[in-house]
């Protein structure tokens, strides 16, 4: 876990585009507050290491996981937004992959840690899951 406190705003952007290119590994959880509080489509929780935990699953379950960042941006003094498509394969015996766009609200504490992590899909629940029993060509 890298652990990195009080960077600026720029600085903070600048690490999410690196932890973007190479998620789920490597992630730098000090860049969120202990107490940071997370929600999607699927989740809703508290604190850092069950964010870690979650990332982890991600990781561990699914297969030849891809985060294309679309865009990031400062859009207000403690918020950066960004959008991305999250691409994976499940753990099915055919050929499929999911493709979830979306975007996300990163809320800055006074201290430039993230306090807010939450996603938006541009896509349904069960939309992704029609995605599970698509294969692909």
């Amino acid at each position: 876990m890298k652990i990195v406190k009080q960077l600026t705003k720029q600085q903070i952007i600048e690490q999410l585009k690196q932890d973007y290119e190479r998620f789920p590994k490597d992630q730098s959880y000090g860049l969120y507050a202990e107490d940071v509080k997370f929600k999607d489509p699927m989740n809703k929780f508290e604190g850092v290491e069950l964010f870690r935990r979650m990332i982890g699953f991600i990781d561990w379950f699914f297969g030849d996981v891809q985060m294309d960042l679309h865009s990031i941006e400062a859009s207000a003094p403690s918020l950066i937004e960004l959008r991305w498509t999250l691409n994976m394969n499940p753990p099915v015996p055919w050929s499929s992959r999911l493709h979830i766009p979306g975007r996300t609200e990163l809320w800055l504490s006074e201290q430039n840690l993230i306090e807010s992590h939450v996603d938006y899909w541009s896509c349904s629940r069960l939309d992704v899951l029609k995605q599970v029993f698509k294969t692909e060509a």
